[in-house]
């Protein structure tokens, strides 16, 4: 970490939510209640894949208070944000367990849930799509028999009529074929999980109400304000202008709220009430087998090396699990391909990646976007081939490290300002983990302590035009607000734009305000608060902005000093002359407007507007994926120490580190916690979660007392979290987006030193105590 003198970039300045967070005052939707809200309540399938034959309501409509009772017959269209393959209610089959099949919307939530459940659905079952592997049959039951026909919203998905192919991506880089046949070591290996859940703790809610004036007032935990109003505009046929997205707070995210589902339904039924305003929020068990959930992947991963142990060829195929839609699956299954290789130079690539559709609940984007799952694949397969060369696996990265000079997967040349130094976060993780101390150690008869290391990357895959716009408005006090669209869902996103305001005005940070909630309304457009690229497009917007209420302050005091603005500097809630900093004026005292002694005024109040548009980036080619899908990468190493018992094969985890160069890191305390709370994430993701199907695809543990996430005690016994700075060019102060970064490469990392300890190769998630017993017990045959 980097020392600084600055105002308070580089800080660790406390979260300008703390304190009402820690008092319990924070509001969040499902706060809000209202004298005669109507509430709505889901009809859930039975079934994972069946026909609709009938829909009864009879008995439903005598329950008192109900209002409305809609199916998917009264809005038989599709949406979604790639690919509108999925209706907001089923139409004709269901195609997974708990897809909603019809609405009720009754005067109390209790009326609702009560009619829901005497609703009659008629099913006629069809055969099971269960896993990718069936679903990448030749002949497997279409869970979409006509996907070549739905609309794309966006050109680069390309899903194959005929098959359960929801969209195939390519990576054609060099001579593949030729050489893989001169690789003196060669390595294939296949590796699995299955779909598991966000659990965030804020289930998803949302309020809708048609004014008589025609707008539509949405009150909604999301991540992408924006993108509801397209796809309500897209979808509905409704002004842009008469769509007004409210997001308070979020409680929780991680990729599971960036999508839109909740927000047609609500608007359906407060449509088939007059407008009233309804509210629709799901409960737990809904919120883990009805809303999208987090992808399941079989991968299967070939690197060939020549004589010195350099990869000079990989093969990277991969199966996704989008469950029944494609959501933002097909967006995931274009990332995994465009980053397939991990952070090697690999000359020749080979990589296919496959948006497969089962009858799953349906996949959306999770913290990492696609990068936790690929890196679990690379890293094993790595070590796998550092095993087989008798090379130190830390070794086999160093020698292997993609560098300045070097082209990415899809042909992006590599240079000192888009990538971050992967060879010193290696260093750095060596030394944090002590390995050499010894990889694994058998402390006693029973216990064998063992490390793993994990390398891994991440170009944030925005849209070519993704942006973020911010206004600032300066008060009479010479305080200023901002108001920008990013969502605080938790990762400390609005304190960052305070110090990058701060920093750049030169302004104590209690003279910042910042307004949590975000209203479409009157907030400047911002792409999506995703993809690690908040502090990257905000930021920059907000110095734009900045430096407009810079400009403008230097205007007005130049009328009020009678100097050129050139001589002018601003800083510590002045403008000042640069010769002689004693002579200037209070921002205070101009921030309105500039007032002669004679009364009359000029200039006005001081707003400073700001943009940014990503710039340079280019869609991929669909049959070889040339193209420059990001603005930079940023990259680190993680690495976990376990002690495993080698009489039940349980363990635990008594180290986890992540070293990560972030570019400048704004804020290194709210980084570090970033960090720490994504390595939790991605070590439940590898040791325990995964939704448990039966042979009908039904969800078996669609509850937290069954769905297995890390248990308080359960976490490492110590974190270790440092960070490497090496400045991005266009980055806010340097900075590059490290939202995510914190579990990509934890499932690598448990696996790799859970393989040395058991010595056997532990290529399936989660990573349970029975999955290494049977792999032992197989090995052992």
């Amino acid at each position: 970490m980097q020392d600084r003198t600055g105002t308070a970039v580089g800080k660790p300045i406390q979260r300008i939510d703390a304190v009402e967070k820690a008092a319990g005052t924070v509001r969040y939707i499902d706060d809000y209640t209202l004298p005669g809200l109507a509430h709505a309540k889901l009809v859930k399938s039975s079934y994972a894949h069946a026909k609709i034959n009938s829909i009864d309501s009879t008995e439903a409509w005598k329950v008192p208070g109900v209002r409305a009772i809609i199916t998917g017959k009264m809005f038989p269209y599709h949406i979604g944000p790639i690919l509108a393959d999925r209706p907001p209610l089923a139409i004709e089959k269901v195609r997974y367990y708990g897809e909603p099949v019809a609405i009720v919307v009754a005067d109390h939530e209790h009326q609702a849930k009560r009619a829901a459940a005497l609703v009659k659905v008629d099913y006629e079952p069809l055969q099971v799509v269960n896993s990718v592997r069936d679903a990448f049959q030749t002949g497997a039951p279409l869970v979409h028999e006509n996907s070549g026909q739905y609309m794309k919203i966006i050109s680069n998905v390309y899903p194959v009529q005929g098959t359960n192919i929801g969209s195939h991506i390519k990576i054609r880089k060099g001579d593949f074929i030729k050489t893989w046949e001169a690789c003196t070591t060669k390595v294939k290996e296949t590796y699995s999980f299955n779909l598991s859940d966000h659990v965030a703790l804020e289930t998803r809610s949302t309020r809708v109400e048609i004014k008589s004036s025609g707008k539509v007032i949405i009150h909604t935990t999301t991540q992408s304000p924006f993108t509801i109003k397209k796809v309500m505009n897209q979808f509905f046929n409704i002004e842009l202008g008469n769509i007004i997205v409210h997001t308070t707070i979020v409680g929780g995210a991680f990729g599971g709220k960036g999508t839109v589902q909740l927000e047609p339904l609500a608007y359906l039924a407060s449509k088939a009430i007059g407008g009233k305003m309804v509210k629709l929020n799901y409960e737990r068990e809904e919120d883990l087998i009805t809303a999208p959930c987090h992808i399941g992947v079989e991968a299967t991963i070939s690197l060939g090396t020549n004589k010195d142990g350099k990869i000079i060829a990989g093969q990277y195929t991969f199966l996704i699990d989008s469950g029944a839609y494609t959501d933002q699956a097909a967006g995931i299954t274009r990332a995994m391909a465009l980053d397939c290789t991990g952070p090697y130079n690999v000359p020749n690539v080979w990589c296919d990646s496959y948006c497969m559709y089962t009858n799953h609940p349906y996949a959306t984007s999770f913290r990492g976007y696609a990068h936790p799952e690929l890196t679990f694949a690379v890293e094993r397969t790595m070590d796998q081939l550092a095993k087989k060369l008798s090379i130190d696996p830390i070794e086999l990265r160093k020698m292997n490290t993609i560098q300045p000079g070097d082209t990415s997967p899809t042909q992006s040349v590599i240079t000192a300002n888009n990538i971050g130094d992967t060879l010193k976060c290696l260093e750095r993780a060596r030394e944090l983990i002590q390995w050499d101390e010894g990889q694994r150690l058998e402390i006693s008869n029973n216990k064998i302590r063992a490390k793993g290391i994990s390398t891994f990357w991440k170009t944030s895959t925005t849209a070519t035009n993704a942006q973020s716009g911010a206004i600032l408005k300066f008060e009479a006090d010479g305080s200023v607000n901002l108001n920008c669209a990013a969502i605080e869902l938790g990762q400390g996103t609005k304190t960052i734009l305070a110090q990058i305001i701060a920093e750049r005005l030169k302004l104590e940070m209690n003279k910042i305000h910042i307004t949590m909630e975000v209203n479409s309304s009157y907030d400047p457009h911002q792409w999506r608060t995703v993809a690690s690229s908040t502090t990257f497009l905000a930021g920059r917007a907000v110095l734009a902005a900045c430096d407009d209420a810079i400009s403008q302050l230097k205007r007005t005091a130049s009328i009020a000093l009678k100097c050129s603005k050139e001589d002018l500097e601003v800083g510590g809630g002045r403008v000042y002359l640069k010769p002689n900093p004693d002579y200037g004026v209070q921002i205070k005292d101009i921030a309105l407007g500039y007032q002669y002694p004679n009364g009359h005024a000029v200039e006005g109040q001081v707003v400073g507007h700001g943009k940014y548009i990503q710039r340079h980036l280019t869609p991929m080619d669909k049959e070889t994926g040339f193209g420059k899908p990001g603005p930079w990468w940023s990259v680190g190493t993680q690495a976990i120490e376990v002690e495993w018992d080698t009489r039940d094969y349980t363990y635990k985890i008594l180290k986890a580190v992540t070293v990560l160069d972030g570019g400048t890191i704004i804020n290194p305390a709210t980084a570090t916690q970033q960090m720490r709370g994504g390595m939790y994430l991605g070590l439940s993701f590898a040791s325990s979660e995964a939704f448990l199907f039966d042979e009908g695809g039904i969800v078996q543990n669609p509850q937290l007392r069954t769905y297995q996430i890390i248990r308080f005690g359960e976490q490492p016994v110590e974190y270790l979290v440092d960070f490497i700075e090496s400045p991005a060019a266009d980055g806010p102060y340097g900075a590059r987006g490290i939202g995510e970064y914190g579990v990509i490469g934890m499932a690598g990392a448990l696996a790799n030193s859970l393989s040395a300890a058991a010595q056997v190769e532990l290529n399936h998630l989660p990573l349970i105590p029975e999955l290494i017993w049977k792999t032992k017990k197989e090995h052992l045959k």
